[in-house]
């Protein structure tokens, strides 16, 4: 592919998202579910349809499904007053409309053009792809059947009442048709919804280019902003039809997964699942965007598009069209696709889809570089579903955020990927893990493909807009509870009032309980919770420990925390070779961009063809050789300390940034040089660089390098069975009072395993490149020493101390130098260090690294004495990160150590989207449409006779107790009918007074109009004239004379008169839905209260 050095297309700034997908209820919750690798993949819904009425595993039956699981939106709060539709309307209008108006309300606001912000509206657009008709024209469709049923029914001789009971039945499983049904089942209606509304003056269309019309209408959109028509576009999909008829619509291609899931790219792949979701994005123009300071997510450099034109069928997918799209997009964008590393494809999982899009994929990248693979490949479809004409959206949403985010976003359900992706022949590898975008040479930058039946295809071009993470990537789903007070009673009574929360009250509670807390309190009350754990648990732990706990401090298994002891000297341990892991810290590489920093420039200081951040987070390997062989690259000492070296001072870093301030710093061997860079020691270049050469050094030479061993017994019987075996071997480190290492020569090393275990010691050969600590090392101690005299040494800010002399570094630069160099090949002193650190005053200690070694061995050594120690990384990444951060957090603040927990989660601020007030009018809407609620239909007590029209029924005559049954039920069907004629001469007589009553309304209404200014302050006004109707006399009760009108200074109040009021208030009310307790005088008819010139009318 040639290259392309000037862009064709302005860049386009997206600055707000808003979206509603599966198990994703905002933005924010789709991005974590993303992350997360959260399957939104569940069981049909009985809101939209019942699999048995509808399923058959066989594919073939006709009329039938072979599919029961798809993606579905969750119901959410819908309150029809705010966007001006009548209650009475809502099942009139197809949800996809109704929650296309959500979804531009959460972009809009997102984007910082809410309520309260003035901006031209003139100038903005709305342009959705939107697919054909909606969903609501298929039961109004349906209810049109009524000639079809008395037709069939007639045939079986049911005829008359009986069949229109039954046809009426029939058609009370259907919306009715009313004046609101037309524009309700319009696909155009989703954007002039949303322009009306919302006051939107710019070009208002809808996009169809079937599963491609996301990207369709973002294409048209940065057209329109190209053009300088409009100054800002809401743009997107929406797509919520995902009734039995869209099943049924995939069954028979066939295109759908019999297992359900659409596992995009995978080897065992069997089809797609349907989904549903609204996804809205808020674009300008990029230099309008950076001049109104508005957030961008993501720069859109490009998108091009193309049709398959003539060859295969029309829904056959044809990989030159695909890839004539991928050119146009990357010619408009002016970028070469050996710089984009992230591909979110269409990837719908269907065989012959997910290859023939690979393979264009392939031939496009290829031209651009002939070998190597670089990109991550992906498809939110097998977390959500195919959203059809959402989908473009939501691959849009999901790239911009991970650009936003400097994440790879992980794809799931991926087993065994395609051949061509296993065997690394393409630029492409399946992206199963969450992990850190760590920046190249060039921008971050993302390829987003949505391809449509009839052959439309469409590729969008992302760029990151600025290289640096902006801020910690908060989801709101772990949170840091704490309490403070003179007592533990106060901290109960405050815990108390979180009973009966839900998550979203809890979030805003917890940071008001964060912002109030005082680390010096008297009593200190903290723990964790997880949003997707039994939390309600663990609050009503808290309260029950707090009632039977009388200890001045105590723990609990379930991770709650309190003490009223004054607050102890912490220290932060570093470990050391041997714990590291793939994927160590790897929630907090991606969230916290203290992290993200810290390992961009380790891989920056790394070099080499394979940067250090693949290393410790490398692409997923689908089989247990190929895991194994990550561990094993990890473990060379090259690459082991160089990483742990950034995977703990970027830990120290996240964690630091929330004020945390130790008394004292140390390691475990490898783990002392991030220890003197977190005192400020050195630089972190400085850090990078010695981690490398103190890798290189212990890793090289010539001839046996030795090995090392460790041993489970006390230092006396250590050293007696060394000296009785004759053990050529050093006493390398001393772990605890019963663990030690042993280090020689690899011949020895194997003599001692076999002579330790005939002692009956327990003993473990380790798998290090060196003898570490001993002579056989010594040479590297040399050269490291050379290294450290070039480097700048710093004077501590906090106290370090050291494994060789068990004590506090020496705050002259040389003796630091040495120390440090010394320590290469002498013991490790780390039981006499921690017993020295305990002696100066330390009590708490926190490591801070991969694993918790260290904690062990620290409880170890001072078992019986007081002390607190603890792992940041306790779980050993086998639980989420950032929750293993807020129970570090939280253990700290009990112990009375001073952290600032404000700044967690975003503070108050953050949680202010958990502060909302829903209306009393709000109903549930999903993806279905959606149905008033109303008593289940009963089933007349009666037998139908079934008489076949071609042929007459013969009838024997009816046994005594039959004819007295029919006779009765006869009678009854009389009474019935003559009730019937009444109720309905009552009802055309209260008919005829509703229309003389409005009749009288229409005379008033413009004197009231005129009058209600006055009327409603209750200021003197003139009555009303009589009214007199022209009807036929009828009965009527008494009443009193009517009294001519005084002159006005005498008026009698308004309020003695009739409340004209309240009756237009009923009036309204019965005409709209609204409660009439709801309406007020002051409400506009239309923008209010939706009653359009079609209902004035009618």
């Amino acid at each position: 592919m040639s290259a392309k050095k000037e862009t064709t297309q302005s860049p386009i700034a997206i600055v707000g998202i808003g979206c509603l997908f599966p198990k994703a209820e905002n933005a924010r919750r789709f991005w974590a579910n993303i992350k997360n690798g959260v399957d939104a993949i569940t069981d049909i819904p009985a809101s939209h349809w019942l699999p048995e009425e509808h399923y058959d595993k066989n594919p073939k039956r006709p009329d039938m499904t072979y599919a029961r699981r798809g993606g579905f939106i969750l119901p959410v709060d819908f309150d029809p007053s705010e966007f001006g539709l009548a209650p009475n309307a809502l099942e009139a209008t197809d949800s996809a409309q109704l929650l296309g108006l959500l979804t531009a309300k959460m972009a809009l606001e997102d984007a910082g053009y809410g309520p309260g912000r003035d901006f031209d509206r003139g100038r903005v657009s709305v342009i959705l792809g939107v697919t054909g008709a909606l969903e609501l024209v298929i039961p109004l469709g349906a209810r049109l059947g009524h000639p079809k049923w008395r037709k069939a029914l007639g045939e079986f001789g049911i005829t008359g009442a009986d069949a229109e009971a039954i046809i009426s039945r029939m058609q009370e499983d259907y919306v009715p048709w009313q004046e609101s049904s037309f524009p309700g089942l319009l696909g155009n209606v989703v954007s002039g919804r949303i322009a009306n509304r919302f006051n939107l003056g710019g070009t208002n269309c809808v996009v169809d280019a079937a599963c491609g019309s996301s990207l369709g209408a973002v294409h048209m959109a940065t057209l329109e902003l190209a053009a300088g028509r409009s100054s800002m576009v809401v743009t997107g999909g929406v797509d919520c039809f995902n009734d039995i008829f869209m099943y049924m619509c995939f069954s028979k291609t066939p295109a759908l997964s019999a297992s359900g899931d659409a596992r995009s790219f995978d080897a065992s792949a069997d089809g797609t699942a349907l989904g549903e979701g609204l996804g809205m994005m808020v674009m300008k123009r990029l230099e309008d965007a950076v001049k109104d300071g508005d957030r961008i997510y993501a720069v859109l450099k490009g998108v091009g598009s193309s049709s398959d034109g003539k060859g295969k069928a029309i829904y056959a997918p044809s990989s030159e069209g695909q890839a004539r799209a991928l050119r146009n997009a990357y010619a408009a964008a002016g970028v070469e696709p050996s710089t984009v590393e992230l591909a979110e494809a269409h990837g719908t999982g269907t065989t012959v889809g997910d290859g023939v899009e690979l393979d264009a994929l392939t031939e496009v990248y290829r031209d651009s570089r002939k070998e190597g693979t670089w990109c991550a490949l992906g498809s939110v479809k097998s977390m959500i579903g195919h959203t059809k004409a959402a989908a473009g959206s939501a691959g849009l949403i999901k790239a911009a955020l991970s650009l936003y985010n400097k994440t790879l976003p992980p794809t799931i359900k991926v087993n065994a990927p395609l051949k061509p992706l296993a065997e690394g022949t393409t630029p492409f590898y399946l992206n199963a893990d969450l992990r850190p975008w760590v920046k190249k040479d060039h921008p971050r930058r993302a390829g987003v493909s949505a391809l449509g039946f009839g052959g439309s295809n469409f590729h969008a071009i992302l760029e990151e807009h600025t290289p640096g993470k902006a801020q910690p990537d908060w989801d709101g789903d772990a949170q840091i509870a704490v309490f403070s007070g003179n007592n533990a009673g106060e901290l109960k009574q405050a815990l108390a009032a979180w009973q009966g929360l839900d998550w979203d009250g809890l979030r805003l509670a917890a940071a008001r309980a964060r912002a109030a807390f005082k680390p010096s309190a008297p009593a200190r009350l903290g723990f964790a919770l997880e949003r997707n754990s039994d939390w309600q648990k663990t609050i009503a732990s808290a309260l029950s420990n707090l009632d039977s706990q009388k200890a001045a401090a105590w723990t609990t298994p379930d991770g709650i925390y309190y003490s009223s002891a004054a607050p102890e000297k912490l220290a932060v341990l570093f470990p050391g070779q041997g714990a590291q892991y793939p994927g160590m810290q790897r929630d907090l590489a991606c969230r916290f961009p203290e992290a993200l920093n810290v390992l961009a420039a380790a891989d920056a200081q790394f070099g080499g063809d394979k940067p250090l951040s693949d290393y410790l987070y490398p692409r997923a390997a689908f089989t247990p050789e190929g895991k194994q062989r990550q561990a094993e690259d990890l473990k060379d000492t090259r690459v082991a300390q160089p990483a742990l070296g950034a995977a703990e001072l970027g830990a120290w870093r996240a964690l630091s940034a929330f004020g945390l301030k130790p008394a004292a710093f140390a390691g475990h061997s490898y783990g002392e040089l991030p220890a003197l860079c977190a005192a400020g020691v050195y630089s972190d270049a400085d850090l990078f660089s010695l981690s490398k050469l103190r890798g290189a050094l212990m890793a090289a030479g010539a001839g046996d390098r030795g090995g090392m061993i460790a041993v489970q017994a006390p230092l006396a019987e250590v050293e007696k069975a060394v000296r009785e075996e004759k053990l050529d071997l050093v006493i390398a480190n001393k772990n605890t009072p019963a663990q030690f290492v042993l280090s020689g020569a690899t011949a020895e090393i194997a003599r001692a395993a076999e002579r330790l275990a005939a002692r009956g010691l327990k003993c473990t050969v380790l798998q290090v490149s060196a003898a570490f600590h001993s002579r056989l090392v010594a040479g590297a101690q040399k050269d490291f020493a050379a290294a450290l005299s070039k480097v700048k040494f710093n004077k501590p800010q906090t106290a370090v101390y050291a494994n060789k002399s068990a004590a506090a570094y020496p705050e002259a630069a040389d003796k630091a130098r040495e120390t440090l160099a010394s320590q290469l090949a002498s013991p490790v002193e780390f039981t006499a260090m921690v017993e020295k650190m305990h002696a100066d005053g330390i009590r708490i200690f926190l490591e801070v690294g991969p694993g918790a070694r260290l904690t062990g061995m620290a409880s170890a050594i001072l078992a019986g004495k007081e002390h607190t120690a603890f792992a940041l990384d306790a779980s050993s990444g086998k639980k989420n990160g950032v929750a293993d951060l807020a129970r570090a957090l939280a253990r700290l603040a009990a112990l009375g150590c001073a952290v600032d927990l404000t700044a967690w989660e975003g503070g108050e601020a953050g949680a202010r989207d958990a502060d909302r007030k829903v209306s009393k009018l709000a109903v549930k809407l999903t993806g279905a449409n959606y149905r008033s609620s109303r008593p289940a239909a009963q089933a007349p007590r009666r037998q139908l006779s079934l008489q076949s029209a071609a042929q007459p029924q013969q009838f024997a005559p009816a046994a005594p107790a039959v004819q007295a049954y029919a006779s009765e039920a006869l009678r009854v069907t009389q009474e019935s009918m003559a009730a019937l004629q009444k109720m309905q001469e009552q009802t055309a007589l209260l008919h005829a007074r509703f229309l003389e009553g409005q009749e009288a309304a229409q005379r008033s209404f413009q004197v009231l109009l005129d009058q209600q200014q006055q009327f409603f302050t209750g200021t003197p006004v003139q009555p009303l004239p009589a009214y007199q109707p022209a009807i036929a006399p009828r009965a009527a009760a008494p009443v009193q004379a009517v009294i001519p009108a005084p002159a006005p200074a005498q008026a009698a109040p308004a309020a003695a008169g009739p409340d004209v009021s309240k009756v237009l208030l009923d009036i309204v009310s019965a005409q709209t839905g609204y409660p009439a307790e709801s309406l007020n005088p002051d409400m506009d008819m239309e923008s209010d209260l939706g009653i359009d010139s079609i209902k004035r009318v009618a």
